[in-house]
């Protein structure tokens, strides 16, 4: 996907990306990416957001070893939302739950 087409400019740089299971379809988490986290999303294939609270990239996984492999990136009809279809590596979220809502990641 050419980054130029995501308008990055509708909330302050930075554009909301939904992630989900590429398998189960279920969404795991929401996160918000800027340009340069999207950059690093492609050249690593692992999920990358801006931390809006710490001021700082973040790969998912880093610490706990739970990343998210990117399968497919598409981008909303008003290009300002992404939809990341990943293959998670252990659970989702911080809590230790399959996803942000507490739901299990099954088929």
């Amino acid at each position: 996907m050419d980054e130029r087409k995501i308008d990055f400019e509708k909330l302050d740089g930075l554009v909301p990306a939904i992630i989900q299971d590429a398998d189960t379809r279920v969404v795991l988490m929401l996160g918000f990416m800027n340009e340069e986290s999207y950059r690093r999303t492609l050249e690593t294939g692992k999920v990358c957001f801006w931390s809006r609270t710490r001021q700082c990239y973040w790969t998912k996984g880093e610490t706990s070893g739970n990343f998210l492999n990117v399968v497919d990136i598409l981008l909303d009809c008003d290009r300002d939302t992404l939809l990341i279809k990943v293959h998670p590596v252990g659970p989702v979220c911080h809590t230790g739950a399959d996803t942000c809502w507490n739901e299990k990641n099954e088929k």
